[in-house]
């Protein structure tokens, strides 16, 4: 088997491809020969030492894979060897070879490419639980999309898209404002030069927006709630503000630690708000919920209702250059890696 480990906390160099013995499935579980696999910015905290469910160091992470079944433990039936799956992975999807619980694989139509495969699970299955099952998305409702060109982002953007005249707002750099727009961004904001608020509050008259997705965390959490409506729904999904550059940066850790907002009951109840947490990564014991999403979402792909954007492929010898890449957020759409 060969993976790429995580050896110690640090910048990107610190990834290193290593050659293992295959694992070999347990009870209840399947053995995929891995195609490819995603990269989300949670590996990027684990690298930096910041994400506090990643696997003691050194380690391989790696949520979710896209390949071929070539073992099955025991007490598994199916999905036959042979099949082509995707599969949500609890760790250990940055390899070639992976075992995963047979409830967490699902098998592939045949018309998708493995590359598409692997850019769902993580991306469409967080925006779907966001917005179709926390937010309970209804017709006409107003939605801002922080951080909206990467991978969570396009996802929120088209699936946004699936459910009648709902407005969005995403925040991206100005040049990833034209690939916004084709994904149905009614409002791209370049968060470099105009404050998002401003410009949500201008464009809504004041009255703010319905659901407000914010994977940046800190102060970014009160600014998103103060542009809720009556009825709105803050919900928070990621931390990125706390991985300033490369390395682990403890000063500003801190900082954004001490900015995050206290939300009151009382306060919610006065101000007609909701806010909301979402970690799939914390989902486990609610596999059977993941797989259902997984499978809604395969079906929308089939209907040619979204496809996830590629922004490029990495070997597993350039997983630094990938890591880069979404860290110093240059990504439109999904990074991957393959072996």
């Amino acid at each position: 088997m060969r993976a790429i480990w995580i050896t110690r906390p640090g910048g990107p160099e610190v990834l290193e491809v290593r050659e293992t013995p295959d694992p070999t499935p347990a009870m209840g579980e399947v053995r995929v020969r891995v195609s490819a696999a995603g990269l989300n910015f949670a590996e990027l905290m684990a690298r930096q030492g910041l994400y506090p469910d990643a696997p003691k160091l050194p380690c391989i992470v790696g949520y979710e894979v896209a390949g071929v079944v070539d073992a099955l433990g025991p007490g598994v039936a199916g999905p036959v060897p042979g099949t082509r799956v995707v599969a949500l992975t609890r760790f250990g999807g940055h390899a070639d070879v992976v075992c995963v619980p047979a409830l967490q694989v699902v098998p592939l139509p045949a018309a998708m490419p493995f590359e598409h495969a692997a850019a769902l699970p993580v991306n469409y299955v967080t925006a779907y639980h966001m917005l179709m099952r926390v937010a309970a998305l209804r017709r006409g409702e107003k939605v801002l999309v922080h951080m909206a060109a990467g991978g969570v982002g396009i996802a929120a953007l088209q699936l946004c898209r699936t459910v009648p005249d709902v407005e969005t707002f995403g925040t991206a750099s100005t040049s990833k404002h034209g690939v916004l727009r084709d994904e149905g961004c009614a409002h791209p904001i370049d968060y470099r030069h105009d404050d998002y608020f401003d410009v949500v509050r201008r464009l809504t008259d004041g009255k703010g927006v319905d659901v407000v997705l914010d994977a940046l965390g800190g102060a970014d959490w009160a600014k998103g709630y103060r542009l809720l409506r009556p009825g709105g729904r803050l919900i928070v999904f990621g931390f990125a503000n706390m991985a300033a550059g490369s390395k682990r940066n403890l000063v500003n850790v801190a900082r954004q630690f001490l900015a995050v907002p206290r939300f009151s009951p009382m306060s919610l109840m006065d101000k007609n708000r909701a806010v909301a947490g979402v970690n799939i990564g914390h989902l486990w014991s609610e596999a059977a919920m993941l797989r259902d999403e997984l499978v809604e979402i395969i079906g929308l792909y089939e209907q040619g209702k979204i496809k996830p954007r590629i922004d490029e492929v990495f070997p597993f010898e350039r997983a630094g250059d990938a890591h880069r890449r979404i860290g110093e957020r240059q990504n439109v759409g999904k990074v991957l890696l393959v072996p």
